[in-house]
């Protein structure tokens, strides 16, 4: 039975990696990056649809733990989202996020975003029922032009 598992377990990874991509590029000041979702992400309190979408830092003197996601060209916030640092050992060329499979059918999580050269990055706060669903799902972090099933990154 094991055995079976691991195999679903595995498919799923697989059909995560060939389901969503992202394209990332990304401004030094703000940490401002352009990410491309080609399905629905969940983030706290609403669920993206595909599309490009500008995410930033907000200002150190108003809350550096929020990051503000705009549309695409930057001229209207979607959400404003509280976060907390996240840290990784070693820094990526690249944008790096982690997602969280959800159920079948349902929007994968957003869980971290890290700009690019750096250690610390965000990592999105949930609410405590969706962070028991966060903790028992699988997770997958990926960087710059990595394609995976849910995110394919491209910095320019």
């Amino acid at each position: 039975m094991k055995i079976h598992k691991l195999y679903i377990a595995l498919g799923l990874v697989i059909a995560f990696g060939l389901f969503f991509e992202v394209a990332a590029h990304a401004d030094e000041s703000n940490q401002q990056t352009k990410i491309t979702f080609s399905a629905p992400l969940r983030i706290p309190g609403q669920v993206l649809p595909a599309g490009t979408y500008t995410f930033e830092r907000a200002e150190p003197e108003d809350d550096p733990n929020v990051v503000r996601i705009f549309n695409a060209d930057g001229t209207v916030l979607e959400a404003m989202v509280q976060t907390v640092s996240a840290e990784r050992m070693e820094p990526a060329e690249d944008t790096i996020i982690t997602l969280a499979k959800a159920e079948p059918g349902s929007p994968d999580y957003l869980l971290k975003w890290f700009y690019p050269g750096r250690t610390t990055g965000q990592e999105f706060v949930y609410p405590k029922q969706q962070e028991q669903q966060i903790a028992h799902a699988p997770e997958q972090t990926f960087v710059g032009n990595q394609e995976s099933p849910t995110a394919n990154l491209a910095g320019d």
